[in-house]
């Protein structure tokens, strides 16, 4: 049985990992370089990734206290707010760019009003944030909510017992306990934001992120330079993720060792700040 699920499973990694092989080995030498000495690409890829991290960092602050209340809150409309948080995976992302366009156009229902107080989305960088942060979000959303139901409830109700305030209880022992959900979470959102298209390029085409200046040096260039860019925003992307995971690596042995002391946070005795 093992073999065929090898053979299976093999099957699905040569379908993900030969168009990359061959995207990597195509570029020679001198087209890296070249593309590399094109400043609108290094601006483009920088973009992208500040971009991507305003987004990300924007969802988080909205992303984890609706994770938190889905995951311990019986509400009527639940199912309903379940169904809107999942909707950017469902529908295509170019109905997403032409929705955010209705709304946070210059004429839009909340781009009107917000750009006679100076905050333009169409065309800037705010656009490409907020694009980002929406095709993004469930990502949040939903492996948050995962973190906080692994947390067991009855440690918040001890905690609670001994008389610590609700906010205690979840800064000092929910929200370590769900980090890695959270993590986990964020990362994907920021990996989805970074190499978002379709959205981004209707509601803000310029200043172009490396996706959209990759499709323009396509139709401009061929296929010869737009490989060489993909080829770098690849490596940026390998480099940074592989930075995160070493990072998440020396988080979780961090999180090993304080373990003990987090257990002993909900025992009686120990004092609770307000």
């Amino acid at each position: 049985m093992f073999w065929v699920f090898w053979l299976l499973g093999a099957t699905l990694l040569a379908f993900v990992g030969l168009p990359l092989l061959a995207l990597v080995l195509h570029p020679t030498l001198a087209d890296l370089v070249q593309v590399a000495g094109l400043p609108d690409v290094r601006q483009a890829i920088a973009l992208s990734l500040a971009a991507a991290a305003l987004s990300t960092a924007l969802v988080a602050l909205f992303a984890v206290p609706l994770a938190y209340l889905l995951a311990r809150q019986a509400f009527f409309g639940k199912a309903a707010v379940e169904v809107l948080v999942d909707l950017p995976l469902t529908i295509p992302h170019t109905i997403a760019g032409i929705a955010l366009l209705l709304v946070f156009s210059r004429g839009g229902w909340l781009g009107a009003p917000l750009a006679r107080l100076g905050l333009e989305f169409w065309g800037h960088f705010a656009g490409i944030v907020l694009a980002m942060a929406y095709v993004g979000l469930p990502y949040a959303v939903n492996a948050a909510r995962g973190g906080f139901e692994a947390v067991d409830a009855p440690i918040e109700r001890a905690a609670r017992i001994q008389g610590a305030p609700a906010w205690s209880v979840f800064r000092r022992i929910t929200l370590p306990l769900a980090r890695r959900g959270i993590v986990t979470g964020l990362t994907l959102c920021f990996a989805r934001a970074i190499g978002e298209f379709a959205a981004v390029v209707l509601l803000a085409y310029y200043p172009m992120t490396a996706p959209v200046r990759i499709y323009d040096l396509f139709l401009q260039a061929g296929l010869r330079q737009s490989v060489a860019a993909s080829v770098l925003f690849l490596g940026a992307l390998l480099a940074l993720f592989a930075v995160l995971r070493l990072l998440a690596r020396l988080g979780r042995r961090t999180a090993r060792a304080a373990g003990p002391g987090l257990a002993q946070s909900a025992e009686p005795g120990i004092p609770w700040s307000r």
